[in-house]
């Protein structure tokens, strides 16, 4: 908390500064969405570089002055939160509804604020969740899994088919046990429900089982990084045959872009890709009806994976992605439905973890 204080006071005391020196004041910021910024170690992911190409946001430019102003202001709300040890909540889609709600005039839109947000995590060094802005996530965990959360309720995720919504406060969670053998981050919710349906948390040997439902939150991706430092066990994803599914798994292995400031607290660069691979529909004869031609944006999307730096150190995936371009298809996981209703649970999933069949 006083390192917050104290880092929001330094950036305000340059604005007097400047005002005090008849000078137009200005802040600082990372271009955090510039691939130039960004640097690949296979460690860590996609990380900010330290010397990296900045921008600023003027207080006498009229494109710029209305952001300046709404920094300052947001800025004084997290000074104010972290003074009364009060919290600001944020929504399943990122946005910050309590800040939004205080000026919605001011603010225009809520993606406004979460990319304010985002900027001042960036500019001052400092973690969003020390920011006191909580989220309210969309990630599901079940599993043998059990922790105690900040305010000493007990989560017990191992009851049977129960689901449970992956913790709002990750940095606050304590006591974690678990005898799980591995992870297995599941992109849909569907495929999700349906693997707690057929018990294989429990069947094949014990795991978690997370789903983010799509595109992680920031909470996921803060979670299964807890759950790697804590446990230390393999991480496996199953994913859509296609760039989207891809796209996805690279967030949680290797990071994003515009969170890269973030890297070492997000990313799990040990993370496996298990399936469904492109490779799997040919060798198991997956009927040509239930795969899915490609769009542009899939093509777009592929090339761009493709050209991606951590593509080049993994020669595996770089193989896979070749096979997904030329046959121009994509599959979904439930494309498995086709060879039996429990093909996924009962055969493929156990093959590919008995058989070492990830990459």
């Amino acid at each position: 908390s006083s390192q917050v204080l104290e880092a929001i006071e330094n950036v305000i005391h340059d604005v007097f500064k400047s005002l005090a020196q008849n000078k137009a004041p200005v802040l600082t910021l990372a271009k955090r969405s510039d691939w130039r910024n960004i640097e690949f170690k296979d460690s860590v992911g996609l990380q900010m570089v330290p010397h990296c190409t900045m921008r600023q946001i003027r207080s006498d430019c009229p494109r710029s002055a209305p952001k300046f102003a709404l920094m300052l202001k947001i800025l004084s709300m997290i000074y104010k939160m972290v003074q009364s040890n009060t919290y600001a909540t944020q929504t399943m889609k990122h946005t910050f509804l309590d800040i939004y709600y205080s000026d919605t005039l001011l603010f225009g839109s809520q993606t406004v604020v979460d990319n304010i947000i985002n900027d001042i995590s960036c500019m001052l060094k400092i973690p969003r969740r020390s920011l006191h802005i909580l989220s309210t996530t969309q990630g599901f965990v079940a599993g043998n899994l059990t922790y105690t959360e900040e305010d000493g309720t007990k989560v017990n995720c191992t009851c049977g088919a129960t689901v449970f919504n992956v913790p709002s406060n990750v940095q606050g969670i304590k006591n974690l046990i678990s005898h799980a053998k591995f992870m297995l981050i599941v992109e849909k919710d569907a495929t999700f429900q349906r693997l707690l349906d057929d018990d294989f948390c429990n069947k094949l040997s014990p795991c978690i089982m997370i789903t983010g439902r799509g595109i992680p939150d920031l909470n996921t991706r803060l979670f299964v990084r807890r759950l790697w430092d804590s446990f230390k066990i393999p991480i496996f994803t199953l994913m859509d045959a296609d760039p989207h599914g891809v796209e996805i798994m690279c967030i949680y292995k290797y990071g994003s872009v515009s969170m890269s400031f973030e890297a070492h607290h997000l990313t799990v660069p040990s993370v496996k890709w298990l399936g469904l691979l492109p490779s799997d529909l040919e060798r198991l004869n997956i009927p040509k009806d239930v795969l899915i031609p490609f769009t542009k944006q899939d093509q777009n999307k592929l090339a761009s994976i493709q050209k991606r730096p951590y593509i080049a150190c993994q020669p595996m995936w770089k193989k896979e992605l070749e096979i997904m371009a030329a046959s121009q298809l994509k599959a979904e996981i439930q494309a498995l439905t086709s060879l039996s209703s429990d093909f996924l649970s009962r055969v493929y999933l156990p093959n590919k973890l008995q058989f070492g069949g990830w990459i």
